[in-house]
């Protein structure tokens, strides 16, 4: 993959597993909104097609020699565009939930405000977007959880679909929270004293596939996260303490 050019260099990147039924379709989508901008595709040891369809869709691709789960994919994307050299990444998910024509508008929003981190959320308006029983109610719950943390409200805390700057993008390439990271991310950082906004988006149902968040899973993800969020809020400031060789 080429070294970013320009002062304004976008990086388009696609954690997938296993999505041959819907990643051709999402490599083209961006290419058709965003035309120019690099696609990379990060493959998490897929079993599947994903790899070579990705590719025939014009995406480079990052295959992981080891199975790192969704974080350490995302973190892998951020780690070669920091030393890539690129200022913006925004990140689509491999199954088509992600409308790309809301890529320039994060995209504008990252640079017109000069935040941090930009949200793709389906809740700042009425869209019509919709989202199943247990999810609601976990995204109801954390923000419950995150308000008081963040200092303002986040309407789509679990959201996939986010754009970070180089400032960003240099923490999460040293360190990223690596199972379910979204909600873990924004924790990172507040600590840091960076901020972040959201914009409307359109979301669409998995083109294939399913969720790794099931009914059976939920109580996991949400004791999961909540320890990692409140292990973040504990930490020094995210950078390694004096003679701790970090």
């Amino acid at each position: 993959m080429k070294r970013a050019t320009g002062i304004d260099a976008l990086l388009v990147i696609v954690p997938a597993l296993n999505e041959e039924g819907a990643i051709g379709d999402v490599v083209r989508q961006i290419h058709q909104h965003v035309p120019g901008v690099p696609v990379l595709v990060i493959d998490d040891c897929s079993e599947d097609g994903t790899i070579a369809l990705a590719r025939a869709a014009g995406a480079d691709v990052l295959p992981l020699a080891h199975h790192l789960g969704l974080g350490g994919c995302v973190q892998a994307g951020y780690k070669l565009a920091y030393d890539l050299g690129f200022e913006y990444v925004i990140r689509v998910d491999g199954d088509g939930q992600h409308d790309a024509r809301d890529i320039p508008a994060i995209l504008e929003r990252l640079k017109s405000s000069g935040c941090e981190m930009v949200i793709g959320s389906r809740f700042v308006e009425e869209n019509g977007s919709a989202t199943g029983m247990v999810r609601g109610l976990g995204i109801r719950f954390f923000r419950m959880v995150l308000r008081p943390i963040l200092g303002k409200p986040v309407r789509d805390p679990t959201s996939g679909f986010v754009g970070v700057n180089r400032r960003a993008l240099e923490v999460f390439a040293r360190s990223f929270p690596l199972e379910y990271p979204e909600i873990e991310a924004l924790v990172v950082l507040q600590r840091r004293r960076f901020r972040f906004e959201e914009v409307p988006v359109k979301m669409h149902p998995r083109m294939t596939g399913r969720s790794t968040i099931t009914a059976r899973r939920s109580l996991y993800y949400i004791a999961h996260v909540l320890l990692g969020v409140f292990v973040n809020i504990l930490k020094y400031d995210g950078r390694p303490r004096p003679g701790s060789g970090g």
